[in-house]
């Protein structure tokens, strides 16, 4: 499949804090967190369970918003746009891959896929083609009008990867992508999401407690704390 490059954009996460308060205790997941990430760069994030790997997550994706801090993309503050600049930052420039797949049962994995393209405004025609020159990319070709009860769990996360793809974003964001898969299966899905993140030079945050996964990233983030440390290479 022939696709054009997005522009990626350097990303700088800044005195990034986060503080839940439960039961009248408060706990600071995030803490004064500083990040940056190069265009088009991959990085695996590990932490314990509870650490604040997706919460870190859903702030850099603008699904949250931190307590403090900030998230630059380029040179604009991510939080400093309006909600209608945000859903829009969102829908075009952000795709999301999550453990749990949340396809939409009654749609077809040809309809999951198109949907960000639909609710962009894109044309039903446009839409599908994208959808389906993608789902022929993650090896769905022959399963694009089957519903998400009729594939298996790895098809299953191939149509919700082709579906955060479709919009061709410059920053890709996994959580535990691979952890309701086998590690054959596991692999393939690694392979997908960097080899595409390659071809459009997309940068690419996968978070994971798989070391062996994460091993396969040149660069890793462990969380812990609320901060980010290194992990060096073995």
């Amino acid at each position: 499949m022939s696709v054009s490059s997005p522009n990626g954009q350097a990303i700088r996460v800044q005195g990034l804090g986060k503080t839940f308060v439960k039961g009248g205790v408060t706990l600071n997941v995030l803490d004064n967190l500083d990040l940056e990430l190069a265009a088009g760069e991959q990085v695996a994030v590990l932490g314990k369970s509870g650490s604040g790997k997706s919460t870190f997550l859903h702030i850099l994706g603008t699904l949250d918003k931190p307590t403090t801090g900030q998230v630059w993309f380029g040179e604009k503050d991510v939080f400093g746009r309006s909600k209608r600049e945000l859903d829009r930052l969102r829908n075009e420039e952000i795709g999301f891959v999550f453990q749990f797949h949340h396809l939409l049962p009654d749609h077809t994995a040809l309809r999951n896929t198109a949907l960000p393209m639909l609710i962009a405004g894109c044309s039903m025609g446009e839409a599908q083609n994208r959808a389906s020159e993608l789902l022929e990319r993650v090896g769905l070709g022959d399963r694009l009008h089957h519903r998400p009860g009729e594939l298996s769990g790895g098809e299953q996360q191939r149509v919700a990867i082709a579906r955060a793809l479709v919009r061709r974003p410059t920053l890709l964001l996994a959580d535990e992508p691979t952890g309701n898969l086998d590690p054959s299966m596991g692999g393939d899905v690694f392979e997908l999401l960097t080899s595409v993140c390659n071809e459009w030079k997309s940068t690419l945050v996968v978070v994971t407690h798989d070391h062996q996964l994460a091993a396969r990233f040149s660069r890793r983030l462990v969380l812990h704390g609320g901060r980010f440390s290194e992990e060096l290479s073995s």
